[in-house]
C-alpha cells in the first residue's frame, strides 16, 4: 500500500497536512460518512476495512444470476441523515421515497376479499392526516381505534430528554394506556417490530417513543417510506467508494487493524498488516464488541459496558416463483410468522418470474433452524397470504441470516450507549450503536458518523462543511 507517505505511514512531513490526517476504522455506512465528512473539510483520510466490500451489514451477494441483498432495508422521510448520505454519494434517485406513505396490511385469519387494510396518510397537519387510515382501520374495533387514537395523543406528551423513559418497557407502557394485545399485533409491533428489531415487550419507551413521536407524530411526511430500487452494494459500495475517491480518501478494504495506540506527542499509530498508520485522529466505527477489543486503555470510564449492549437477530428468507405472485411493492402481514414481504425482482436483475424477500426482525427463534425447516414453514405461509402463490413453482428458496444485526433495544441500554467522544484525545466512536437517540437504523449509524467527524474537526481545529449543519438542524 504506496500513496507518497513516509514510509511510517506518517504524513507529518508533507506540506500542507501537518496535523490534519486521520484513519477511519471501519468501512459501514458510520464510517464511510465519517470519512467523507473528514474528507469533505479537508482532512486526509484512509479509511479501512476488513471485509472486500464496503456498507457494513447492508450489502449485496451474487446467488447465479440473482444479485442479492442480505436483508431488506428501509429507510423514512424523517431519516434526514441518511437522506444526506444518498445525496452525498448522488444515490438518491436510486432509493425513492414514496409520495405519501401507504402500507398494505393484510390479516390471512380472515376470509379471502376482507383480509386488506391499509395504513396509509392524509395531506393533512398532525395527529389529522392519520385520522382516516385509523378510523378505517379494519383490523382494529372501533373501540381499539379510539383507545389506540389516546394512546399516541399520550406518546406524543412524553419527554423523549427523560432518562426514566429509558428504564421502562414499551409493552407496559402500551398496556398501562389501554392497549389490547390485538392493537400491539395489529399496529404498534407492526410498526415497532420493523424499526426497533424487538416486539414491545422487550423495547426501551425511550427508544419506542422515539420512533412514534419523529415517525408518525412529528411531521405528516415524516413516516414515508423509501427502498433502495437497485442492490443495496450499488448504492453502499460502489456509488460510496466513488464518492470517497472523489473527495481523496485511500480506501483499504480486506485490511483488518490489529491494534490503535498513541505516542508521548498524541499521534495515533494504527496498525495493519504489513504497515502502521499514523494520524491525529482515529475514529473507530465497528461493532461494539470489536471496538472493546481495540479501545486502549482509560478511553472509556467503563468499556465493560460495551459487552453488555445485547445484540438481536434478523431472518431473511428469499423465494424466487416462476410467475407473478405479488401485484405492490411490499405489504406486511397479520395472523401469520410472516412479516413484511418485498418484491425484490428488478432490483436483483431477474428477467423472469418473481423474486420476493421476507424480512423477519427480532428473530431469536428461528435464526439458527435448518432451512429445510424454514421452507416447510414460510412456503405454505406464502401461499395463505398470496393466493397466486399456490399455482406457481418455487425456482428457488435461501435464507439469509444477521445473528447480530442490530443492537438490543432492551430497557437500560440508553446508560450503556457511549457518545462520540472518547477521554483519549483524538479518539472518537461512531456506529449505530453509539449514543444517537436512534435505534439501530442506516439513520444511527450516518448520524455517529457525523457525530464523530464533528468531533474530530472541532479537535483539529477544522471548520466542519456547511452541508453537516442540516443533519444536526434536523434531528
Amino acid at each position: 500500500m504506496t500513496d507518497g507517505t513516509r514510509p511510517d505511514g506518517s504524513l507529518a512531513d508533507i506540506p500542507g497536512h501537518a496535523g490534519r490526517d486521520a484513519v477511519v476504522i471501519g468501512g459501514g455506512l458510520a464510517g464511510i460518512t465519517a470519512a467523507l465528512a473528514l474528507a469533505d473539510a479537508g482532512v486526509r483520510v484512509t479509511l479501512v476495512e476488513g471485509r472486500p466490500r464496503l456498507g457494513g451489514l447492508a450489502f449485496s451477494f451474487q446467488r447465479g444470476e440473482l444479485t442479492v441483498d442480505n436483508g431488506q432495508h428501509v429507510y423514512l422521510r424523517c431519516c434526514t441523515a441518511y437522506r444526506w448520505f444518498l445525496d452525498r454519494i448522488e444515490g438518491t434517485a436510486l432509493a425513492p421515497l414514496q409520495d405519501r406513505l401507504d402500507v398494505p396490511v393484510v390479516d390471512v385469519d380472515k376470509p379471502e376479499g376482507r383480509r386488506l387494510g391499509r395504513l396509509r396518510r392524509d395531506a393533512l397537519p398532525v395527529p389529522l392526516h392519520l385520522g382516516r387510515s385509523l378510523a378505517t382501520y379494519p383490523h382494529l374495533s372501533l373501540a381499539e381505534r379510539a383507545r389506540v387514537g389516546r394512546a399516541a395523543l399520550a406518546l406524543k406528551g412524553l419527554d423523549l430528554a427523560d432518562p426514566a423513559l429509558d428504564t421502562q418497557d414499551f409493552g407496559s407502557w402500551l398496556t398501562a394506556h389501554g392497549q389490547s394485545a390485538r392493537a400491539v399485533e395489529a399496529l404498534w409491533d407492526l410498526v415497532g417490530v420493523a424499526t426497533l428489531n424487538a416486539v414491545a415487550g422487550d423495547a426501551s419507551l425511550g427508544l419506542a417513543a422515539m420512533v412514534f413521536k419523529t415517525g408518525l407524530l412529528s411531521d405528516p411526511g415524516a413516516a414515508d417510506i423509501g427502498w433502495a430500487r437497485v442492490p443495496l452494494g450499488e448504492l453502499h459500495d460502489r456509488l460510496a467508494r466513488r464518492a470517497l475517491d472523489t473527495a481523496g480518501v485511500r480506501t483499504e478494504v480486506r485490511t483488518r487493524v490489529t491494534s490503535i495506540s498513541s505516542d508521548e506527542n498524541g499521534r495515533w499509530s494504527v496498525q495493519v498488516p504489513g504497515e502502521t498508520l499514523r494520524a491525529d485522529s482515529v475514529v473507530l466505527a465497528v461493532a461494539q464488541r470489536e471496538a472493546y477489543d481495540l479501545l486502549p486503555g482509560g478511553a472509556l470510564d467503563a468499556p465493560g459496558q460495551l459487552l453488555e449492549i445485547g445484540t438481536a437477530p434478523i431472518l431473511n428468507v428469499h423465494v424466487v416463483y416462476d410467475r407473478k405472485v405479488l401485484s405492490t411493492p411490499f405489504l406486511t402481514a397479520l395472523g401469520s410468522p410472516l412479516q413484511w414481504v418485498f418484491d425484490r425482482t428488478d432490483a436483483s436483475g431477474l428477467k423472469d418470474g418473481q423474486y420476493l424477500a421476507v424480512s423477519q426482525s427480532a428473530a431469536q427463534d428461528e435464526i439458527d433452524e435448518p432451512v429445510a425447516t424454514l421452507r416447510e414453514r414460510y412456503l405454505p405461509e406464502l401461499e395463505r397470504l398470496l393466493p397466486r402463490a399456490r399455482g406457481a413453482r418455487v425456482r428457488d428458496f435461501f435464507v439469509t441470516r444477521e445473528r447480530t444485526a442490530t443492537f438490543a433495544p432492551t430497557p437500560g441500554v440508553g446508560r450503556l450507549r457511549p457518545g462520540a467522544r472518547t477521554k483519549a484525545s483524538g479518539l472518537y466512536l461512531a456506529g449505530a450503536w453509539t449514543a444517537t437517540g436512534w435505534p439501530a437504523t442506516m439513520e444511527s449509524a450516518v448520524r455517529s458518523g457525523v457525530s464523530a467527524a464533528e468531533a474530530a474537526l472541532s479537535a483539529l481545529g477544522r471548520p466542519r462543511p456547511s452541508h453537516l449543519f442540516d443533519v444536526e438542524e434536523a434531528a
